[in-house]
């Protein structure tokens, strides 16, 4: 892990320790000046595992509107106090946390003609996918691949992660993919 990717992760673990402490730690302008590259705006997504690797929570971003400081402080204090799956992060929990940052390429619709094609035109592992019909619309991070790998398996999970029956690629619903940069505290 370089000395960026460091200071990321710094960053959200930070971010939810002046939650849990009621008190600002953060100096967002000396980071600016510091690492002039967290203005820039950036999608992200913050994942909380407990060190056993189980999921204690995942929010994110899929457009940049915001720096990418606060972006990955947004969506730390959200995975660790919001995420509806979850109860809040207590003190007790916070040292059995590792964090990881994915920092997200643009999303592209995919053009497929039927499940053959779409699946053709997705590359397990390294491809993120939105999946969006009639109002409905979920996401899962390419890490997701790891726990899922078959393609059926992933989204039939995925339709169901949307609110949707799980064979709702019957439906032609919109595909989107991305990809991620991953930074993972070890």
């Amino acid at each position: 892990m370089n000395n960026f990717e460091k200071i990321l992760i710094e960053i959200a673990r930070m971010s939810v320790i002046e939650k849990l402490e009621n008190k600002k730690i953060i100096n967002k302008e000396e980071l600016y000046k510091q690492f002039p590259h967290l203005k820039e705006k950036r999608a992200t997504f913050v994942t909380l595992t407990k060190t056993n690797g189980e999921l204690r929570g995942c929010i994110g971003t899929l457009n940049p509107h915001q720096s990418l400081l606060d972006d990955i402080i947004q969506n730390a204090k959200s995975a660790a106090f919001s995420d509806y799956r979850f109860t809040p992060l207590t003190k007790e929990e916070y040292d059995d946390i590792k964090f990881e940052i994915s920092i997200l390429s643009p999303v592209k619709e995919i053009d497929y003609k039927d499940i053959k094609d779409l699946q053709e035109k997705i590359v397990p592992f390294k491809d993120g996918i939105v999946l969006k019909y009639n109002g409905y619309k979920a996401t899962f991070l390419p890490q997701v691949w790891e726990k899922l790998p078959d393609f059926y398996d992933f989204f039939s999970h995925l339709c169901k992660k949307a609110g949707l029956s799980d064979n709702c690629l019957s439906l032609h619903p919109k595909i989107y993919k991305y990809n991620v940069t991953k930074i993972k505290e070890e």
